[in-house]
């Protein structure tokens, strides 16, 4: 019952405060928002907002590695801003199973961050195991893209 609360309330929080939102209208490119939304596109489009890890396992490979060494300069310089880091796995294994695995995911990713400079109380972590496939299919090409931990604005 207190994993379904806090799944609850993690999901209902991404949704509030989630990079997909784009500022419109006349406003748009100015004020404080603006340097928020820079920094959701430039991390999801320029750096990178995933690393896959492999099969069963949480280790952060060197590519994920780069690709983290470039979050945290992109963090360096946005001293402001705070992350969440999302945990998640493909859909063998149980929920129970998945849900720890992607914290470890997530744990790691965090720990990655930290060692490059980044202040730990500025990383929220979140596993979402099995839950948010970004891929469906049941074939190694699908369940390689949903083993991944994820950076986020918060």
């Amino acid at each position: 019952m207190k994993m379904t609360k806090l799944m609850i309330a993690a999901f209902s929080l991404l949704l509030v405060t989630a990079c997909s939102h784009k500022t419109t209208g006349s406003g748009a490119g100015t004020g404080s928002g603006a340097g928020y939304s820079s920094v959701c596109d430039e991390l999801q489009n320029k750096i990178g907002d995933k690393v896959f890890f492999e099969y069963d396992s949480s280790h952060v490979t060197m590519e994920g590695k780069e690709v983290l060494a470039r979050q945290a300069e992109l963090m360096k310089a946005h001293p402001d801003l705070n992350f969440i880091i999302e945990g998640h796995c493909d859909e063998r294994g149980t929920r129970e199973y998945n849900m720890a695995l992607g914290e470890r995911r997530a744990n790691s990713v965090k720990n990655q961050l930290v060692g490059f400079g980044i202040e730990s109380s500025r990383l929220t972590t979140v596993s979402y195991g099995k839950e948010r496939p970004a891929v469906m299919g049941n074939e190694e090409a699908s369940w390689s893209q949903n083993r991944r931990g994820v950076t986020v604005v918060k």
